[in-house]
């Protein structure tokens, strides 16, 4: 080994390495392509952390031996990393000349290191320079290995890497029995498997990924950008797949490439299917697991017709999940019995009692958390129910307050004007509220119009007492958020429904102790197209206008919400039929010729005659007809 002379630079990290408790040594690694391999030393502990640059290619199997060093330490140190900031990982980053964006750094002992380079079978050279480091471990000596060195134990460089799926594809799915330690957090966000999250490799395949998907002009990506939205449901269904690679399938190092194994996949699905997941969530997957595809079609390397395989074999699969899998019942009387259903009525009766309580209560007991977590609860039920017809609950989640003067909250805004949904109060005397929803699911199809309409009165009152000192009391109980939290809504700790299952539940709780069902919050929407459609529908708004409000169609009604709509149809057809038959029976008739049966003289066949009197006689023989041609 040589030490490299120290430029100016040098002499600055050289400096910093005397503030830092760790000694460092800079590795030159010549292998399939150059990179760099630091080693850092822990002064007092006697700990050794290793990180390998990231690798141009960033694909897993281009170095198998780093690759196995590091599952070794991985499998070894039981998945435990730590953090390292300031001055420390601003040497780390000089060093290894990597971005400043680096990811977690594993922290493993001396032995434990070099016994995973010695079972990985890593080039001698290296191992010299952890032996040299652990025998000196007050060295701050830069270190770098010339090629010569490291020229015996070279691989020879590869050919441009070609990717491909994994081939042959299966042909049918196979069997799968969920797994005596079945759990349903098994992503890689969940606890357990959260560190892994931040390993290199994934960290920079999704980063890529991500700008892929989302960025507003990707000439070869198919389609339109992703939205957030749709961005966090991809990155939800991507990481439970790795989780269930690395939980079931022992995967220590899931990344992006595991998409390419269409056996993962197919294992995947029986998985889903097994656990009694919709056809719905799993064909999201399937559509995710084809935007990967793309996402590595994109690549170099990337042009393998297992691609457009793979592309067809997921389209046939998702179609035979869809015709094979169920549908979950969305049928009034079925949702019922299982207690998941409450008509119109029950619903705004139970709604109006919350209201009617809230506001009672305050008169009583005065401001307190209580009451006003009371008056909050009352007011988001009116504005789910009730009141309006029913506003998709993204726009009431978003939907910021009065007192909210900044910019819009929306990730995917680009207007620099745009205020966001917005709940204004026009006038104090008499009292005059607005809402405002410039986003809304729909918007891009409508061409950026706006719902906008007067909130009624009796919800802009309740609405206003809400704003007043019930919620500034909320917002002094939750030091969490505090004053800052710009949404109407809040959860019990003070911040805004931003995630959908977080209101759900919320929404699911407060229904029951008020003596309803743990219905959805979504399925009210059903409940008002259910009673609007129905044969005894009361006077109400109309369906156009309604439909508008929910950020529809009629048209989209029958399709997704009425699921009464084609039995109805049917049996006012049937019930229709009786009347007509009635009005058939009734109707003046052309009285019929009396017809009878009479024999012609000249052929032996019966004939039709008027007259009564006619008698049954033989007929002369065919022969004795004339017939005359023209």
């Amino acid at each position: 080994m040589q030490a490299l002379p120290l430029t100016q630079s040098g002499i600055q990290q050289r400096g910093l390495m005397s503030s830092s408790e760790y000694t460092f040594k800079l590795v030159q690694v010549c292998l399939p392509e150059p990179s760099k391999l630091v080693v850092m030393c822990d002064k007092r502990k006697r700990q050794c952390v290793c990180l390998c640059q990231v690798y141009k290619s960033c694909l897993d199997g281009l170095l198998p031996n780093y690759q196995a060093f590091y599952r070794v330490c991985s499998r070894l140190t039981k998945h435990q990393s730590t953090l390292l900031s300031g001055q420390d990982k601003q040497l780390l980053v000089a060093l290894a000349g990597m971005d400043v964006s680096v990811p977690h750094v594993a922290v493993v002992s001396l032995a434990v290191c070099c016994r995973a380079l010695k079972l990985c079978k890593v080039p001698a050279a290296v191992l010299h320079a952890f032996d040299d480091i652990r025998l000196k471990p007050a060295s701050q000596v830069v270190l770098g290995l010339p090629e010569h060195i490291l020229a015996a134990h070279a691989q020879p460089s590869p050919n441009p890497v070609q990717l491909q799926m994994t081939t042959p594809f299966p042909v049918t799915l196979p069997e799968c029995a969920l797994p005596a330690d079945f759990k349903k957090q098994h992503g890689l966000l969940a606890k357990p498997h959260k560190h892994l999250v931040h390993r290199a490799v994934l960290a920079q395949h999704m980063g890529e990924f991500k700008s892929f998907s989302t960025s507003p002009f990707q000439l070869n990506r198919k389609g339109i950008a992703h939205s957030s939205r749709t961005w966090q449901n991809s990155e939800k269904h991507v990481y439970l797949f790795l989780g269930y690679c690395h939980h079931y399938q022992q995967v220590s190092q899931p990344t992006l490439q595991l998409f390419l194994s269409s056996p993962l996949i197919a294992q995947f699905v029986s998985f889903h299917i097994a656990a009694g997941h919709s056809q719905l969530y799993i064909r999201n997957f399937l559509s995710c697991a084809k935007c990967v595809l793309r996402w590595w079609q994109s690549k170099p390397g990337g042009n393998h017709p297992s691609f457009v395989e793979g592309l067809e074999w997921l389209q046939t699969l998702g179609l035979q999940v869809a015709d094979q899998l169920p549908r979950p019942s969305k049928d009034p009387k079925g949702l019922a019995d299982i207690g998941k259903w409450m008509c119109a009525a029950d619903l705004v009766h139970t709604i109006h009692g919350a209201e009617q309580q809230s506001q009672a209560q305050m008169q009583q007991q005065g401001v307190t958390v209580e009451t006003s977590r009371d008056m909050h609860d009352a007011a988001l039920a009116a504005m789910i129910f009730s009141h309006l017809p029913p506003v998709r609950l993204s726009c009431i989640r978003s939907l910021v307050g009065p007192a909210y003067l900044g910019p819009c909250l929306h990730p995917d805004c680009k207007e620099p004007s745009c205020e966001g949904n917005r709940l204004s109060i026009m006038s104090e005397s008499p009292l005059l509220m607005r809402i405002s929803l410039p986003h809304h699911k729909n918007a891009r199809k409508w061409g950026k119009a706006v719902i906008e309409f007067d909130v009624p009165s009796d919800l802009a009152q309740l609405l206003h007492t809400y704003l007043g000192a019930p919620r500034k009391a909320l917002l002094e109980h939750h030091l969490l958020i505090g004053d800052a939290c710009p949404y109407v809504f809040m959860d019990m700790h003070g911040r805004g429904f931003v995630a959908a299952a977080v209101l759900t539940l919320y929404w699911q709780k407060w229904l029951v102790s008020r003596g309803g069902v743990p219905m959805n919050p979504s399925m009210c929407r059903q409940v008002f197209v259910d009673e609007r459609q129905s044969d005894s529908a009361t006077a109400g708004p109309s369906n156009q206008g309604a439909a508008m409000v929910m950020g529809h169609s009629v048209k989209q009604w029958d399709k997704w919400y009425d699921m009464q709509y084609h039995p109805r149809l049917a049996q006012n057809a049937v019930d229709g039929m009786q009347s007509w038959r009635a009005a058939m029976l009734q109707s003046h008739t052309l009285a019929a010729p009396d017809l009878t049966l009479s024999t012609a003289l000249h052929c032996g066949h019966v004939l039709v005659s008027d007259s009564e009197e006619s008698r049954y006689q033989s007929c002369c023989s065919d022969s004795d007809i004339d017939i005359e041609l023209d």
